[in-house]
């Protein structure tokens, strides 16, 4: 390979220019997309960095010193490598930082839980999954974000969901794979959200029966890539790709006439990807460049008879991720949650003339109970104060209690989070109409009931 094909060059004592991948056995046992086993955490995998300049180089690792070791992310400097590494049989999975001019590793977690997909955030914090034992919020795994040092440890992520393979995009926000696993086993869907947990929505659905397979990666040109299993029951897994500006419009399938199965992919430049991929699905995996434009497999960059070359990431400087403001204030124990027309949904509404069921009260769904019912205004708008981080789902029912919509998905409000919804499920490319909603006019309904003796700051729309 040359290294036109990466637009970068290796300096002498640097790291810079050279592919760090993840090593694993070429039977690693049937992914779990719930518990993240043989999937996000890979036993007795190692990493290792292959020199493009010199391919007949032996690969040199870089974790010799742990059991297991997967996941690599590299900084915006390519000075720093996160992986998320098992140091003995046994032990919990941390996550890890390594300065990649002197091979230094440093722990950045300590804690019994499985850590895993960690990621740099544009303010100096590390994004990532942490399994959770007991989880009253029945999660499984959630996102949580710390200081380089691991200190200042926060969740981000409050619903009954597991999130893994988690990134940032340019504009500062994280993106993840998100699936329900309760009160049942959901489809995978892929998440976006500020990396303080506010503004969560759905970026990327894919049909049902699908799964989601690798992390999203972001190009210059506005795309977004991952790997997607195929739903017809058998072994493949395609390169997908959506636009960022419409990715819930602009799949596309870039391998549908390539046999085999890809595991991973990394953004090299317009129109070139990096690609782990396996020609039979039962063979190792190797590292191959791929014409995302002619959709072709190109040459084959590295392989091994002795394991499969996974998660591949390219060790050079790239642009540092919009760093957004935060809204979450710790002391304040609500947010607000406002809706201009539960009667919107897709894209119709009666703006459009749409002949609709007219929706007159919300019921808001809690994990064990119900958490009340709110008539809304007669033009379908209502505006509510929500304990913070607490789980729910939302239905419409009509004027008999029957329901008409719903409940939809898992939502949570921040602390002091202000959020907003056109109606109930509408497009994600909908605006709304240009009108001062009845709701807003009066105080928020406080959902649930307030409990005395909760210390509250009050909560103002701007």
């Amino acid at each position: 390979m040359s290294s036109s094909l990466l637009l970068v060059t290796c300096r002498k004592g640097s790291m810079e220019g050279m592919i760090i991948f993840t090593r694993a056995s070429i039977k690693s046992g049937i992914p779990d997309y719930v518990t993240g086993n043989s999937w996000r955490y890979l036993m007795q995998s190692s990493l290792a960095a292959f020199d493009p300049e010199n391919p007949d180089r032996m690969p040199e690792s870089l974790t010799g010193n742990f059991f297991s070791a997967c996941s690599p992310e590299i900084s915006s400097d390519c000075k720093w490598m996160l992986f998320a590494g098992q140091q003995k049989q046994g032990d919990p999975w941390q996550i890890w930082g390594m300065n990649l001019d002197t091979r230094k590793v440093t722990q950045i977690t300590s804690a019994s839980e499985n850590s895993t997909d960690p990621a740099f955030l544009p303010d100096g914090r590390i994004l990532f999954t942490r399994s959770i034992d007991n989880d009253s919020l029945k999660s499984g795994h959630a996102l949580f974000t710390c200081n380089a040092d691991g200190t200042n440890l926060t969740r981000i992520t409050f619903n009954p969901h597991v999130y893994f393979a988690s990134s940032v995009l340019m504009d500062g926000r994280v993106i993840a794979i998100s699936k329900q696993v309760f009160p049942q086993i959901g489809n995978p869907v892929m998440m976006v959200m500020r990396p303080d947990g506010t503004k969560s929505e759905l970026f990327y659905k894919g049909n049902d029966g699908v799964e989601l397979f690798s992390r999203g990666r972001e190009t210059s040109d506005g795309k977004i890539f991952f790997v997607e299993s195929d739903n017809s029951g058998g072994n493949k897994k395609s390169i997908v790709s959506v636009n960022y500006n419409r990715p819930l419009h602009t799949r596309i399938n870039l391998t549908s006439s390539v046999p085999g199965v890809f595991y991973s992919v990394f953004p090299l430049e317009p129109g070139k990807v990096l690609v782990s991929y396996s020609p039979s699905g039962s063979d190792s995996c190797a590292l191959y460049d791929f014409d995302t434009e002619k959709r072709t497999l190109g040459k084959q960059l590295f392989s091994s008879s002795d394991y499969s070359v996974l998660e591949a990431v390219v060790v050079r400087e790239h642009e540092k991720p919009k760093k957004l403001p935060s809204e979450v204030d710790t002391e304040v124990k609500t947010g607000l949650l406002f809706c201009q027309n539960i009667t919107v949904s897709g894209l119709t509404s009666p703006e459009n003339n749409y002949s609709m069921p007219v929706a007159y009260s919300i019921e808001i769904i809690g994990i064990d109970s119900s958490l009340g019912v709110v008539e809304v205004k007669e033009d379908g708008s209502f505006y509510l104060k929500l304990s913070a981080d607490m789980p729910f789902k939302i239905k419409t029912m009509d004027s008999e209690g029957n329901t008409l919509n719903g409940p939809g998905s898992w939502i949570w409000i921040r602390p002091n989070e202000r959020r907003g919804c056109v109606g109930c499920h509408e497009d994600h490319e909908m605006v709304p109409a240009n009108r001062f909603a009845l709701a807003v006019r009066n105080q928020p309904v406080s959902i649930p009931v307030h409990t005395a003796g909760i210390r509250e700051k009050e909560v103002e729309l701007e």
